[in-house]
């Protein structure tokens, strides 16, 4: 049968360095790299978590004051104009605020405006002192251009995250990440996170975006090296420059992440699970997809 490519997608993950309390700014910077992307012929772009208020808060009131509503507020408005303009779906993360209250999330925004928003669900650090644990599970969003789930940076260590985003028919998670550096990290090796995006890929067969920031940011450094990753698990872009400002990008069709799930006549990781043995969704009551 000749080969088809249903839905190829030019994928770009923006590795950039904002800082924090410089909003203005930070929204300026991914304004720009987004915009780099989309006339390099990206389609799906992805930026770092907290991208636009930046990630060490000294105290709640700083939170506060550098979050917004989703999706009135200023970054999104920003952000959409330019996912209009260019016909791109964006997937970026944000401090949210909703009432009295903040949430690490990340928000999807195509050419016709705010498609969703997810909230970070596992809390790393200090982020217990300012952000509430997310409330809307892992939500996939379907898409012109695929069906696209989101995680930010911690999430990514806990396998049910990517088991539940594909098993609802996650063609591909971005991740919006703020890495920090590992205890015991072989230098000669590539980044644990590295690891763990491919390792996800491949036992879920779904391809993974992760952006990553750069820089030191009150004493906190983060390491780059952004990724994106084949559906089975293998790099396709990146990883890119541990402390460089810089955009990598893939081409890739999403439809291979639910074709090509088949390893052989006899297994298909997903279908292959014992559903005898622990609940098809782990618990959750979130509704099973196709896979």
């Amino acid at each position: 049968m000749k080969k088809r490519n249903e839905a190829i997608v030019k994928i770009a993950c923006c590795q950039m360095e904002p800082i924090v309390g410089e909003k203005e700014r930070n929204i300026r910077r991914s304004s720009e790299m987004i915009e780099e992307a989309a006339k390099a012929g990206a389609n799906l772009i992805v930026l770092p978590e907290l991208c636009n208020s930046g990630y060490v808060f000294d105290t709640r009131r700083e939170a506060f004051d550098l979050s917004e509503s989703v999706p009135e507020g200023e970054t999104c408005q920003e952000w959409m104009k330019l996912a209009s303009k260019f016909d791109i779906h964006i997937a970026a993360g944000i401090n949210e605020r909703a009432e009295d209250l903040l949430y690490n999330s990340s928000v999807i925004i195509g050419p016709k405006g705010h498609v969703g928003t997810f909230r970070k669900v596992h809390l790393w650090n200090e982020e217990n002192l300012f952000f509430e644990p997310g409330n809307l599970g892992f939500p996939v969003f379907k898409t012109p251009i695929g069906r696209i789930s989101s995680h930010i940076c911690y999430d990514s260590w806990f396998p049910e995250s990517y088991r539940l985003a594909t098993l609802q028919g996650a063609d591909i998670v971005c991740v919006c990440t703020n890495w920090v550096p590992i205890p015991g990290q072989d230098k000669t090796r590539e980044a644990m996170a590295n690891i763990l995006v491919m390792g996800a890929a491949h036992v879920n067969s779904v391809f993974i975006a992760a952006a990553d920031r750069v820089g030191t940011e009150r004493g906190q450094p983060f390491i780059g090296q952004s990724l994106i990753a084949n559906y089975t698990g293998w790099p396709i872009g990146g990883p890119a420059s541990k402390d460089q400002e810089e955009i990598i990008y893939a081409d890739a069709n999403l439809a291979d992440a639910r074709r090509k799930r088949n390893w052989n006549e006899y297994n298909q990781p997903l279908r292959d699970r014992r559903k005898d043995v622990y609940g098809e969704m782990l618990g959750s009551d979130m509704n099973v997809g196709w896979y």
